[in-house]
């Protein structure tokens, strides 16, 4: 299996290289996904290997930056933030400098969660998260509907979200 993933470049800019990855390599991402807390020795134990070949596999795939980071999934409501929303955003002019500013002035935001880049009818979409609706309203007039860049924007209050926590390799395309 073959798979592009980033590496910097001094610019900051990231280029693609090319790496590969085995079915053991794909079965060591697949349960860390599923449960990231488990020792080397029950993911060893798991796999069906020995535990120095799964700790070897496991610090190769975090080099080659297939892992990267483990982390707790938090409620939002337990920090306050009942409401989500992605909001589309278009900008002008689209030039590199508008683009990037924007992109990093609202990543800084303590409302959004993710800021998305985008090709097509939007530039941007925010995944936001608020205390209420109220709230929700007073960062749109307070955060975006000030900024000049922005030209446009929609909103679209989240009520449910299904979220996939392990994801396996697709395919190759066909060549």
């Amino acid at each position: 299996m073959r798979f592009l993933s980033p590496v910097s470049r001094p610019d900051g800019r990231n280029q693609r290289r090319i790496l590969t990855m085995d079915e053991l390599d794909a079965e060591i991402t697949r349960l860390l996904q599923a449960d990231g807390r488990q020792s080397n020795r029950e993911l060893a134990r798991r796999l069906g290997v020995a535990p120095s070949t799964c700790l070897e596999r496991v610090r190769s795939l975090t080099r080659r930056g297939v892992l990267h980071g483990y982390h707790a999934e938090v409620d939002l409501k337990a920090l306050n933030r009942s409401v989500q929303a992605l909001i589309a955003v278009q900008v002008r002019p689209l030039k590199r400098s508008v683009i990037d500013a924007f992109k990093d002035s609202v990543g800084q935001l303590p409302e959004v969660m993710t800021v998305f880049v985008l090709a097509g009818g939007d530039d941007f979409i925010l995944h936001v998260t608020v205390q209420d609706l109220d709230h929700l309203h007073a960062f749109l007039l307070d955060q975006l509907s000030k900024r000049a860049e922005i030209v446009g924007f929609r909103t679209s209050v989240i009520y449910q979200r299904v979220h996939n926590p392990v994801l396996s390799r697709l395919p190759d395309p066909a060549s």
